[in-house]
C-alpha cells in the first residue's frame, strides 16, 4: 500500500512553507503519476501485467486438412500461442500460393513440406525450417484394381493436388524408387484438393491412382481401389511437414519465433498427455465424425510426432537426391543450411523439453 500525504492548495500561504507553493493543476498531475506508476508496480507484482501487454500478432499458413499438419491445429486449440505471448491467425492456404506470401513478407510463418523448402531455396529465397513434425512420408499408393504389380504403373495416370505440392514431389520420388522413370513412365494430372482427388479416383474414368495420407485413402479402398504401396512402410527418411519461415523474419524477431517453437513443443506435450483435446482437433479440422477413424487418426499422429521436433537432415537429403535428377544445384546442396535448430537447441540444452515429461 502506497500513502501519499499531500498539502492542501491553501498552503504556502504562511511562513516558512515557501518549499510547498505549488500550483493546484501541478499537484493533480503529480498525484496521477504517482498513483499510475504504483498501480503498475502492483500488478507486476501480483503477476497480472501479462495480460495487459499486446500478444504479438503472427500469420501462420497451412495447407490441407492432413494428419501431417496436425501439431499446428493442436497448439492452436490448447491456446499455448496465446500463453507464450503471440496471438496467431491461422490460415489455410493452398502450398505455393502460401510460401510466396510467407517470402513476400504477407504470412509469418507457414507448415510446408521440406521438398517446397528445398525447391525454393535452391532458387536463391531464403526459408528455412525451424521445427518438423513428420520426417517420413505417411501416404498410401491407391490405384486401381487391374493395376497388380509396379509394371502395370507403365503409362497410368496418377493424380496429385497440384504441381509443385508435396504430393506432386512425393509421387515423384516413389516412382523412382519403385524403380521406374519418373518422368516418363507415368503422366501425372493435377485435380485439387484432397475431397476432389478422391472424387477423381472413385469414378474410375480420370485417375489411375495416387499417393494419399491416412484416414483418407480408406475412402479410396472403400470405392474400389486397393493398396499397392505403403511408404510408411518402406522406412525412407523424407523431411515432410515442419514450421517454416525465412531468414529475414527470424533476424527481425528472433523472440517470436523462439516463442513459437516454444508453443508447438508444448503442444507436443499436450497432444500426448491431452487426448481429448487432440481429438477435438483432429474431428474439428479434419471432419472426422466416425469414433474409430479419430481414435486411429490420433494413434497414427502419436506414433510419428517427435518429442523433439529437430528437423532430419538425412531427410532433406533424400529430398535433394530425387531434385538432383531435375535442379543441378541440389547435387550440392548442404542440409545444414536448410534448418535453423537453434531455438530447438536452447529448450533442449536447458532441460525444457524434458522437464515438460517430469511435470
Amino acid at each position: 500500500m502506497v500513502a501519499l500525504f499531500l498539502p492542501s492548495p491553501a498552503c504556502g500561504k504562511g511562513e516558512g512553507t515557501s518549499h510547498l507553493a505549488i500550483s493546484h493543476s501541478r499537484l493533480q498531475l503529480i498525484i496521477v503519476k504517482t498513483l499510475a506508476f504504483t498501480v503498475t508496480i502492483l500488478l507486476f507484482g501480483a503477476g497480472l501485467s501479462g495480460s495487459l501487454i499486446a500478444a504479438d500478432k503472427i500469420r501462420i499458413a497451412y495447407s490441407g486438412a492432413t494428419v501431417s499438419n496436425a501439431m499446428l491445429w493442436v497448439t492452436d486449440e490448447g491456446k499455448l500461442f496465446q500463453k507464450n505471448g503471440i496471438d496467431p491467425q491461422i490460415l489455410y492456404l493452398q502450398t505455393t500460393l502460401g510460401q510466396t506470401a510467407m517470402i513476400a513478407g504477407e504470412i509469418d510463418m507457414c507448415v510446408y513440406s521440406g521438398s517446397l523448402l528445398s525447391s525454393a531455396r535452391l532458387q536463391g529465397v531464403d526459408v528455412v525450417m525451424v521445427a518438423s513434425f513428420l520426417n517420413k512420408p505417411l501416404y498410401r499408393l491407391v490405384v486401381r484394381p487391374e493395376i497388380r504389380t509396379v509394371a502395370d504403373l507403365k503409362g497410368k495416370r496418377l493424380g496429385i493436388t497440384r504441381f509443385g505440392t508435396v504430393t506432386d514431389s512425393m509421387t515423384r520420388l516413389l516412382i523412382g524408387k519403385l524403380g521406374l522413370d519418373a518422368d516418363k513412365d507415368v503422366s501425372y494430372i493435377q485435380v485439387g484438393d484432397v475431397p476432389v482427388l478422391l472424387a477423381s479416383l472413385s469414378t474410375g474414368r480420370i485417375l489411375d491412382g495416387a499417393i494419399i495420407q491416412p484416414p483418407y485413402y480408406l475412402k479410396a479402398v472403400a470405392s474400389g481401389m486397393h493398396v499397392l504401396v505403403n511408404m510408411q512402410e518402406m522406412d525412407l527418411p523424407v523431411q515432410q511437414t515442419g514450421l517454416n519461415t525465412t531468414q529475414k523474419f527470424i533476424a527481425k524477431n528472433p523472440d517470436i519465433v523462439r516463442r513459437a517453437v516454444k508453443s508447438v513443443i508444448e503442444g507436443i506435450h499436450l497432444m500426448r498427455t491431452n487426448p481429448a483435446l487432440a481429438r477435438r482437433a483432429l474431428s474439428k479440422r479434419m471432419q472426422i465424425k466416425d469414433e474409430k477413424e479419430l481414435e486411429d487418426t490420433y494413434q497414427l499422429l502419436k506414433s510419428f510426432i517427435q518429442v523433439k521436433p529437430y528437423p532430419s537432415l538425412e531427410g532433406f537429403k533424400t529430398i535433394f537426391e530425387d531434385l538432383a535428377k531435375r535442379v543441378p544445384a541440389a547435387k550440392t546442396a548442404n542440409a545444414k543450411e536448410y534448418v535453423d535448430t537453434r531455438f530447438i537447441d536452447e529448450l533442449d540444452k536447458s532441460g525444457y523439453i524434458d522437464g515438460l515429461y517430469r511435470q
